[in-house]
């Protein structure tokens, strides 16, 4: 198998290499302290655990019993309380002096510390002091070290304000020869923000009604914290009116409502909307916007083939290029007569409400375009014949209303 290029180093162990280079300080000094004994040291089994009994105190020296001909000593500042005659504890060895084992309690139980620690352990510490490109934290009778990007799940502009802080922490990297342990909250963190997202993730259902608090706003959509999950409310997704920047219409730390649309990824991608709470106007379009109807409107997109014109909050309409210049003209630039932001009449020709579709048109049903002077004439001439019953009770006749029509 060939080797992981440089180039693709975990992110994660690089910074570890870059924050402990130097970082002496986290050194456990595993030296056993003579306490100002002279004299040769040998033996070959330094570093050895053996379990020995005491077996007499003889000032500041503790001598214990290691089994048959086997005995040796240390002092009494090794204890945290002051030892008895026959309690019985681990020790480690370190070396022999005129017959006797030199032992030492602090150190075995620090190798017993080292012992009982596994990569990806969950430990609880104390954080000590702040040191070069992280923390000192203490995780029993060992020191470990935190790197900065490790001590929260976001960044911390002062570390000195952990200091003294008790915290559960993951084991990273352990290396007794280094003498180094490597310690993570964010991953202890990321494990519980994980559980609480397949919780909150497990008790949801499409369709949905949720509440939740804006986080993030891109222009693409919202980011809502449902109470430890985020949910994503897409800028088509939060108002039945048209919204180009999520940004225009909600705000960080802004409350909302909405509905859960898509769960995937087992809870990680959970789609919101907060517009099919909101009344549907297309439930009344029908009705309300008839064929041949005229209606104020506004324009709000413009594309090569025609513009799209708002009736009202959610309901657009398009204008087909062919609808927009009359007496035959041909539009070569929509965006010339229907710029983005004009107020303009507009005839409706047709409704589908099921496609959410409505065709509008600039022109009059004879080609005329809406409130212009060809129009009005159009139409005072149809409304002449219309009352073009009776000629006697009329007292004119439609040559007269040519002419006059004619004349404007």
């Amino acid at each position: 198998m060939s080797q992981k290029p440089r180039s693709e180093k975990d992110p994660i162990q690089a910074e570890l290499e870059a924050a402990l280079a130097g970082a002496s300080l986290l050194d456990i000094d595993l030296e056993l302290d003579r306490r100002g004994r002279g004299g040769p040291v040998s033996g070959n089994a330094d570093g050895d655990m053996r379990k020995g009994t005491i077996v007499g105190i003889d000032g500041d020296d503790v001598i214990v019993e290691l089994g048959p001909r086997m005995q040796g000593v240390l002092p009494q500042n090794e204890f945290d309380t002051p030892p008895k005659v026959g309690e019985t504890f681990e020790f480690s060895l370190h070396g022999q002096k005129e017959g006797l084992w030199l032992l030492s309690r602090r150190k075995a139980r620090l190798l017993a510390a080292w012992n009982q620690l596994e990569v990806g352990a969950q430990v609880e510490g104390t954080v000590k002091a702040v040191n070069s490109g992280g923390l000192e934290v203490v995780i029993g009778q060992l020191n470990a070290f935190m790197p900065a990007s490790q001590a929260a799940d976001h960044h911390v502009d002062d570390l000195s304000r952990l200091v003294g802080e008790k915290m559960v922490v993951e084991v990273l990297e352990l290396d007794p020869k280094k003498k180094r342990v490597v310690v993570s909250r964010r991953k202890v963190l990321g494990a519980q923000r994980e559980e609480r997202r397949r919780e909150i993730a497990g008790s949801l259902s499409v369709g949905d009604r949720v509440k939740g608090t804006v986080t993030r706003v891109e222009a693409f959509g919202a980011f809502v914290d449902l109470g430890g999950i985020e949910g994503l409310v897409h800028v088509s997704q939060i108002s039945r009116r048209r919204i180009e920047n999520a940004a225009d219409a909600v705000k960080p730390g802004q409350s909302v409502e909405a509905e859960v649309v898509k769960i995937e990824e087992g809870g990680r991608r959970i789609g919101l909307s907060m517009k099919v709470l909101e009344p549907d106007p297309w439930a009344e379009a029908a009705a309300k916007y008839a064929p041949d109807a005229v209606f104020p409107g506004k324009v709000v997109r413009v594309a090569e083939f025609g513009a799209f014109v708002e009736l009202e909050p959610g309901v657009d309409g398009l204008v087909h290029v062919s609808q927009i210049g009359g007496g035959g003209e041909r539009v070569r630039n929509v965006a010339e007569k229907l710029p983005v932001g004009k107020q303009v009449d507009v005839r409706v020709v047709a409704v589908d409400t099921r496609a959410r579709r409505i065709s509008l048109s600039c022109l009059d049903s004879h080609g005329a375009v809406l409130g212009s002077d060809e129009a009005a004439s159009g139409e005072e001439v149809r409304q002449a014949v219309s009352q073009i019953q009776a000629p006697k009770a009329i007292g004119t006749n439609l040559g007269d209303l040519l002419k006059r029509s004619m004349k404007r």
